[in-house]
């Protein structure tokens, strides 16, 4: 059969494509094809992002926050929020939220098998399985089939083990979020714990480093078992979900396409931001955009204005600076939570602000470790 559109992995990025394209009346009639090996069952995700207002996926938030918290051995910063609302989304809630309305759909079909290739010739694209092969007018890929090679020497890893636990009696403030916590050891790169609240009696702990290598899993645990005792003073806690990930943060491009057919998106397309590893709302700006070009009947491949380019500069920036340890990544954003309103860090980690306020955000780091790999970056 014949589709109009393929989506080559039905993660975030694919499924929130999917839930956009359903919901927009100019495309009803387009045959949609997703397909990927995993049943979407499990929780094996959770995205945590910053918001204003009330998103397209609300319905799914678990839990937001109005107030949170970084921290080092130094200093606390704990600061209400004005604009924005920190938010939790977990991936199972979002898979069934997405295949609830789409499996309703007569349009679209699912197929769970192993993407081998991708090509593009002429006006059609083509993707290869384990089962056979299909051809659309767009493939819209987020499967790592297409990324660049990355390495020690142009990347950094954010890798993570988050624990949910539950305690017998109240011990949290499900009010307040801690965003980073700086205050561990730093001997295997910038190293921090989330501490995210969903009750009183609940919590995500999540363990994170950006660093060139994935430790040992008994590692991880040691140092949520470590902090949650030793930190949290929690000594009795059952542990009722848990999660492991690894997103790349890269000075490697990922390319936007395979000629014009096959549309990269997620993190396949360049869509986790190098400095933070924050992905989920640029994929939602992204997709936002996509579908907005299909129904006005344009290439969905969406170029990056000078603004997002000039953001990406600076993450390239921020990333070389902490690969090259010209800086840990502690001392630049303890730097930066000391001396700058702690929104204007959230608009800028958001790719929102003005000019005017970058080089507010710009001034705050030292200038003879950032300028170097600015201008290096510049220039690549």
């Amino acid at each position: 059969m014949q589709y109009d559109y393929i989506i080559a992995g039905g993660g975030g990025a694919g499924l929130s494509l999917l839930y956009r394209i359903l919901h927009q009346e100019t495309l009803r009639e387009k045959q949609i094809l997703v397909i990927d090996q995993d049943l979407k069952n499990k929780n094996d995700r959770t995205w945590c992002f910053w918001e204003e207002g009330e998103g397209l996926f609300e319905p799914v938030v678990r839990h937001q926050w109005p107030t949170l918290e970084f921290k080092t051995e130094q200093f606390v910063n704990k600061f209400a929020l004005q604009k924005y609302r920190y938010k939790m989304i977990r991936g199972l809630d979002f898979y069934n939220y997405v295949l609830d309305v789409a499996t309703k759909s007569e349009r679209v079909t699912f197929k769970h098998e192993k993407i081998l290739h991708l090509s593009s010739q002429n006006d059609q694209a083509k993707v290869i399985t384990d089962s056979g092969q299909y051809e659309a007018a767009y493939v819209f890929n987020s499967t790592s089939l297409l990324n660049p090679k990355i390495n020690t020497d142009n990347s950094l890893l954010q890798h993570f083990m988050g624990w949910e636990i539950k305690t017998s009696k109240p011990m949290f403030d499900d009010q307040v979020g801690t965003l980073m916590d700086f205050s561990l050891n730093q001997d295997h790169g910038a190293t921090f714990m989330y501490v995210l609240p969903v009750n009183s009696q609940q919590a995500l702990i999540e363990y994170t480093l950006f660093s060139p290598v994935v430790l040992d899993k008994d590692t991880y645990r040691n140092q949520l078992a470590t902090y949650i005792n030793g930190v949290l003073g929690i000594s009795e806690y059952n542990i009722v979900d848990d999660e492991f990930g690894v997103i790349p943060m890269s000075l490697q491009k990922f390319r936007p396409s395979l000629g014009k057919h096959i549309i990269n998106i997620g993190t396949a397309g360049g869509h986790t931001k190098a400095s933070s590893g924050y992905t989920f709302q640029f994929i939602q700006k992204n997709t936002q955009s996509i579908v907005q070009n299909l129904v006005a009947e344009k290439s969905p491949l969406v170029k990056p204005s000078f603004r997002e380019k000039m953001f990406q500069w600076y993450d390239r920036t921020l990333l070389e600076v902490m690969i090259s340890q010209k800086m840990t990544g502690k001392a630049i954003f303890a730097t930066m939570f000391k001396k700058l309103a702690p929104e204007k860090i959230l608009t800028f980690l958001d790719n929102e602000t003005n000019f005017l306020q970058d080089l507010s955000v710009m001034s705050s780091v030292p200038t003879v470790k950032f300028l170097p790999s600015a201008l290096k970056q510049m220039f690549r």
